[in-house]
């Protein structure tokens, strides 16, 4: 049997998404509460890493096992077994040939950025604080130079394994509500700290130290070591993964426990 769950946790005390000795990790937690609901060892595969410090509320894994559970139990049972900061918030059965990673068809990502004279307490783990003012209106036309099919190699780590760098943006939207300033981003997929990297090329325009154009410049440069500063961990979440409509996957929490 092939089960599917939707997780969201708070990446501030975690070494990112996968398992790694000695510290701690987002896969390691799950794939032990997991295990002991099914009563054996189980191996989770995810839609997307997460680095140190990066949240999710939409992330979706998968795994194998030969126990059968309902919904609920596989919903309820895993959480009891998680700390605090990790939840599983859905539960489906999925055909053999659903994969977490490989049948999804795009993802989501947001950055916070708390712009304000003072700091939060509240917010430091889980948004990036930038006090000088940030025009928003600024960074977001000139996000838009970023929409659509390019090769972003100067928008990815320069360790990036991706096998090549070109990825569709679908939406790159600025806004803000009240002091948050929010980065809205859907793609096919993303190479590592594309998001990042994005958002402190923004940020830089929307400081006035650089002109919107510079966005696009940086793009066709592709050349990572012309762009901009990758923007800090904390203000980033998976907020949601694109399957096809015939997987019947939910958008958001279960709150029926239903079988």
């Amino acid at each position: 049997m092939r089960v599917a769950l939707g997780v969201e946790y708070d990446g501030a005390a975690f070494h990112g998404w996968q398992t790694q000795d000695d510290v701690r990790n987002v896969q390691q937690c799950v794939e032990e509460a997991v295990s002991r609901v099914a009563d054996h060892p189980v191996r989770l595969h995810c839609a997307g890493r997460t680095d140190t410090g990066v949240h999710a509320t939409g992330q979706v894994v998968h795994f194998e096992t030969e126990a059968v559970r309902s919904r609920r139990s596989w919903m309820l049972g895993t959480n009891v077994n998680l700390p605090g900061d990790v939840s599983i918030s859905w539960a489906r059965e999925m055909p053999d040939d659903f994969h977490a990673r490989f049948s999804a068809i795009g993802r989501h990502y947001r950055y916070h950025i708390l712009n304000r004279p003072m700091r939060s307490a509240l917010w430091r783990d889980r948004a990036v604080w930038v006090h000088h003012p940030l025009d928003e209106s600024s960074m977001h036309r000139a996000a838009q130079a970023l929409v659509g099919e390019h090769d972003f190699s100067s928008y990815r780590a320069l360790r990036c394994q991706a096998k090549h760098p070109v990825r569709t943006l679908h939406r790159l939207n600025v806004s803000r509500e009240g002091e948050m300033v929010k980065i809205d981003v859907h793609a096919n997929a993303f190479l590592h700290h594309m998001v990042r990297n994005i958002a402190g090329v923004l940020m830089a325009i929307g400081r006035g130290e650089q002109k919107e154009f510079w966005a696009r410049q940086i793009l066709e440069l592709r050349d990572r070591t012309k762009g901009g500063v990758t923007a800090p961990p904390q203000g980033l979440y998976l907020t949601k993964v694109d399957y096809p409509d015939s997987y019947s996957l939910p958008d958001g929490p279960d709150i029926s426990l239903s079988a």
